[in-house]
């Protein structure tokens, strides 16, 4: 056996995985959380706890959490950077759209 043969095979991505992974992060997280946030904050602002809107909240809230996780948080581990690198990514991708999202539901409100 050579020793090239034992070394283990460099994983290599194809270009379009770099470019799903990064748009995910800097386009599609932002817009969905953004609108995840109107929309919460919408239905607590509104009071009309029905079962139908209800149910649409908490599958909208996983759906962005695990969007979260696995998108945005587990990419960047997978790009071998440190989870403090990574945790700063969910908060600049998700959470700063979502509190926006927030904040514009809030001042639609109070007008």
């Amino acid at each position: 056996m050579t020793p090239s043969s034992q070394s283990s095979p460099v994983e290599t991505r194809p270009g379009w995985h770099a470019f799903f992974s990064e748009s995910v992060r800097f386009v599609l997280a932002p817009l969905i959380l953004l609108f995840s946030g109107f929309f919460t904050a919408n239905f607590i602002i509104s009071g009309e706890y029905t079962w139908p809107r209800t149910s649409r909240t908490l599958a909208l809230t996983l759906t962005v959490l695990i969007l979260s996780r696995e998108f945005v948080y587990k990419e960047q581990l997978s790009h071998n950077d440190s989870p403090g690198r990574a945790r700063s990514a969910v908060l600049y991708s998700c959470v700063l759209p979502y509190v926006l999202g927030v904040v514009v539901m809030l001042i639609l409100w109070a007008l």
